[in-house]
């Protein structure tokens, strides 16, 4: 299989290394930066271009690893032959594409992926497609690279997207809050790292339902208002420690 990757980010680059890994030949990348598609072609052994070149036609696929909001953009100069064409987002509807090629569909790895990554984590493949055709290829890709593939469409990405959005990103923005409160304070963070990854260990193995603990769900208002007057100064926290304490005592009710 030979892939065009149009891209050079977090996302093309770990699934170019993927790819890779797996045999699946990546003969062009192309990238707004020219040098940044250099960097990443040398690594993948492919050649480069940026997006104002000419598209290498001789790929059976091309994969767009690129921001939702350049998506639209890229739809202005890509020629692909009728090849199947493929983005990678999850909140984007697969349709984006239809207007380069009959031949269309969605990779979309449910995973927060980084370039400076040591070990690449299990990354789930979210996939669809226009036609069926289309569907097994991107299958038979997708299956190289990652043991939980599954087939969603636009609908079902979005709510897994959203879902994402609560369990990582926000969650992700409340370790940076507690970080800021800890070095307001005086106080070390490292400590809290332990706990940290214990909590993250417990719903791997458990409905996070069955393992939550903390003031709000034993119903401790004496804890709770203490912890609310420490965060006087603080009022964006604070507020959040009210809304997250309320909904944590209603899910429980």
């Amino acid at each position: 299989m030979k892939v065009v990757i149009i891209g050079s980010g977090n996302v093309a680059t770990i699934l170019g290394r993927l790819m890779i890994q797996h045999n699946i030949n990546i003969v062009q990348v192309m990238s707004r930066n020219m040098e940044h598609a250099k960097i990443l072609a040398e690594e993948l052994n492919s050649n480069f271009t940026d997006l104002n070149g000419l598209v290498d036609i001789t790929a059976d696929l091309y994969l767009l690893a690129i921001s939702d909001a350049a998506l639209t953009e890229s739809l202005l100069y890509l020629n692909v032959n009728g090849k199947p064409i493929l983005h990678t987002a999850g909140a984007v509807s697969k349709d984006v594409l239809k207007q380069i090629s009959p031949n269309y569909g969605v990779f979309y790895p449910l995973q927060s992926l980084r370039k400076e990554m040591k070990i690449i984590p299990p990354i789930p493949i979210m996939i669809d497609a226009s036609n069926v055709a289309t569907m097994e290829l991107i299958r038979e890709m997708a299956s190289k690279i990652s043991d939980s593939v599954q087939i969603a469409n636009d609908e079902t990405r979005q709510k897994i997207h959203v879902a994402a959005v609560f369990a990582n990103n926000f969650t992700n923005h409340l370790y940076s809050l507690a970080e800021v409160f800890c070095n307001k304070e005086g106080i070390d963070f490292n400590l809290l790292k332990p706990l940290i990854l214990e909590t993250a260990n417990k719903v791997t193995e458990a409905s996070p339902g069955t393992v939550q603990t903390g003031p709000a769900i034993r119903k401790d208002l004496i804890t709770i208002e203490k912890n609310l007057n420490l965060l006087s100064e603080y009022p964006e926290m604070k507020s959040l420690y009210i809304k997250i304490t309320d909904s944590i005592m209603n899910l429980y009710r």
